[in-house]
C-alpha cells in the first residue's frame, strides 16, 4: 500500500496509507484535505484539484498529458510542478510521493 502526502496550504501534513491505481484527489477528497475540490469528479474537466508536486518527486511522476496542460491553463499560480491530481495515479513507484496544495482553486 503506497504512502501519499499531502500537505495542505497551512501546512498541515495528511499522511494516507493509499490503494494503487487510486489518484492523489479521490485520497485528498477521501480524507477531507482542504483545498481539493474536485468539481469535476477527476473527469479532467476542470482546475479544481491542483498540486504543486514536491520537486524530489517530480520526474517520477512525470509531466501532464496534453489535455492536463490543457486544463491547467485555468489553474491559479501555475508553477513548473503543477498537477492535477485526478491525472495522478498512485503506483508502487510512487510510495512516499509528496504533494502541495496552492493557496487556491481557479
Amino acid at each position: 500500500m503506497p504512502k501519499l502526502t499531502i500537505v495542505a496550504f497551512d501546512g498541515t501534513h495528511f499522511d494516507l496509507d493509499v490503494d494503487q491505481g487510486s489518484t492523489v484527489m479521490e485520497n485528498a477528497v477521501r480524507n477531507s484535505v482542504p483545498g481539493i475540490e474536485a468539481e469535476c469528479g477527476g473527469a479532467c474537466a476542470c482546475a479544481t484539484c491542483h498540486v504543486y508536486v514536491d520537486d524530489e518527486w517530480t520526474e517520477r511522476v512525470g509531466p501532464p498529458e496534453a489535455m492536463e496542460e490543457d486544463m491547467l491553463d485555468f489553474a491559479f499560480d501555475v508553477r513548473p510542478t503543477s498537477r492535477l491530481s485526478c491525472q495522478i495515479r498512485m503506483k508502487a513507484a510512487l510510495d512516499g510521493l509528496i504533494v502541495h496544495v496552492p493557496e487556491r482553486q481557479a
